[in-house]
């Protein structure tokens, strides 16, 4: 071997380590920075993705709050984010007058259908996902098979069989039509039976039977305290797919008096064509029955997150 050779062979095994890092990080530079390329762009196309999903979110609901504080003359004579005269205040107070107050009796009748419906819905929910996730039974599978059939059927599509029921044992046109469908929430049973087998360990159930705790008492004393957040969540998505209920209610009752706050407004929009004076009030009517949504989301965010969470950790 030449003595050349040997003596670059010696300078190269004397770099410092500072130098072979240096150049270690600058062999791969291109790599690296390729990555980093990679992923700012997917981060800026996820960003963007968020942006436009929340802008189409939002954009209406800031058109709805301009455009209740405006009189008929500013609604048709300004842009659509345009202040004009304040009349927020002059709208709701022409809302509640309008036809004795009969909007806040639309409104009082969601509160109720959909209430009674998140939380006696939702907790017949909850049992069935726990029965379905603790229980042997013949058939189970079968049937909690129907259950997701149910889920993938449309409301609407089931709207003129149940008015066809309804009216055979003289139900139609009641307070019951539309309390008596919304009990029965086949998505819930399916959450359900997640938040089951998450929360309620086999292990603590038989610990109680052990103690002479029968199966209500073991649901009631314990499963429903550990499904509490899953229950929530359920009785959220309930609270929100009654109060948006639209075609059930328009079918089923003919009174004024039963009718929700969105067959209501929907009235009052036939109105406004021939009578331009209804449309503030409409608009300033669809501001108002948001609020209840909004005050069910703010109290128990807390719950809906965590129960949001459920199926991701067993």
């Amino acid at each position: 071997m030449s003595t050349s050779t040997l003596s670059r062979n010696t300078a190269a095994s004397k770099q410092s380590p500072r130098s072979r890092r240096t150049g270690y990080r600058s062999g791969r530079g291109s790599n690296g920075t390729s990555n980093r390329s990679g992923g700012f762009a997917s981060k800026l196309t996820v960003n963007g993705l968020l942006i436009i999903g929340s802008a189409y979110m939002v954009v209406p609901v800031l058109w709805l709050v301009f455009a209740s504080t405006k009189n008929a003359a500013d609604l048709y004579g300004t842009s659509a984010y345009a202040l004009g005269n304040f009349s927020l205040f002059e709208n709701i107070a022409n809302v509640a007058n309008q036809d004795g107050g009969l909007f806040f009796r639309w409104l009082g009748n969601s509160v109720m259908y959909a209430g009674v419906g998140a939380v006696l819905g939702s907790l017949i929910s909850v049992m069935a996902g726990y029965a379905f996730d603790k229980f042997q039974f013949r058939w189970k599978d079968s049937l909690f098979g129907f259950v997701l059939v149910g889920v993938l059927i449309p409301n609407t599509a089931t709207v003129l069989p149940m008015y066809l029921l309804a009216s055979l044992v003289g139900m139609t046109n009641t307070i019951w039509a539309i309390l008596i469908p919304v009990l029965c929430n086949p998505f819930g049973v399916y959450l359900a039976r997640v938040y089951s087998s998450s929360y309620v360990p086999a292990e603590t159930l038989e610990a109680a039977r052990m103690d002479g705790a029968g199966p209500v008492r073991s649901f009631f004393s314990l499963g429903l305290p550990m499904m509490m957040p899953g229950y929530i969540t359920i009785a959220l998505f309930q609270f929100v797919g009654v109060w948006n209920n639209f075609m059930l209610p328009l079918v089923m009752l003919q009174d004024q008096q039963l009718l929700p706050v969105s067959v209501g407004i929907s009235i009052w929009q036939g109105y406004s064509v021939p009578q331009p004076e209804f449309t503030p009030m409409v608009i300033t009517g669809s501001l108002l029955s948001i609020l209840p949504l909004l005050v069910a989301f703010i109290m128990l965010q807390r719950f809906w997150k965590s129960g949001l969470t459920a199926g991701s950790v067993k």
